[in-house]
């Protein structure tokens, strides 16, 4: 059976360094390291990821590049008695993903659309950069796709907020179900587990 083009763009994209996909990210981060962190887009970088996600080249969608800072949290240093270990500077890591951090940051340069899904499209020492596919649930064309039109009900409201993406469901431990995960439905917090 003959691959598709979004087969052969998926394997150049599973080993970029291996591919011709290296060369074209040196390139574009160039470019990307210049402009502002969220930044919307003509075409995603990543057709076939893009399109798998449910991404569809209609009006009231949008694709947006994200930028977001790598590694853990900046804590200043504590200014009263403690030995260095115990100054809480060195470890302190987000609960929220990258990728999490960034969906939200789309979602609130662009209130009136919700976030669908997002990928990874790049990283250097400094940064990550994620694609984010947004979707206007009230635009007339939306509305009449059977696939999307969901996304404009009520209680599809602040979905990257809530964590109710799929980036956003992977960091709240939904992604695994029986036995081990007694405490994580209906959420973290309702199970009385904050600070433990």
């Amino acid at each position: 059976m003959a691959k598709s083009m979004y087969a052969y763009v998926r394997d150049a994209w599973k080993r970029p360094e291996d591919s011709e996909v290296k060369a074209l990210q040196w390139e574009r981060m160039q470019i990307w390291r210049r402009e502002g962190s969220v930044v919307r887009v003509e075409h995603p970088t990543r057709i076939d990821r893009a399109r798998s996600l449910g991404y569809k080249a209609k009006q009231g969608i949008a694709v947006v590049r994200v930028s977001v800072r790598r590694g853990g949290r900046r804590k200043s240093r504590y200014v009263r008695a403690r030995r260095s270990a115990r100054m809480g500077m060195a470890r302190m890591t987000a609960g929220k993903s990258l990728q999490r951090i960034g969906e939200e940051r789309a979602s609130r340069k662009y209130p009136n659309m919700e976030v669908l899904n997002s990928y990874w499209v790049g990283q250097d020492g400094r940064q990550k950069w994620f694609e984010v596919i947004l979707v206007d649930g009230h635009h007339p064309s939306i509305k009449r796709d059977p696939r999307l039109n969901w996304i404009g009900k009520p209680q599809h409201r602040g979905r990257a907020e809530r964590g109710k993406t799929s980036a956003g469901r992977k960091g709240r431990g939904m992604r695994t179900r029986g036995k081990g995960t007694e405490k994580t439905r209906p959420s973290i917090r309702s199970h009385g587990n904050i600070g433990k």
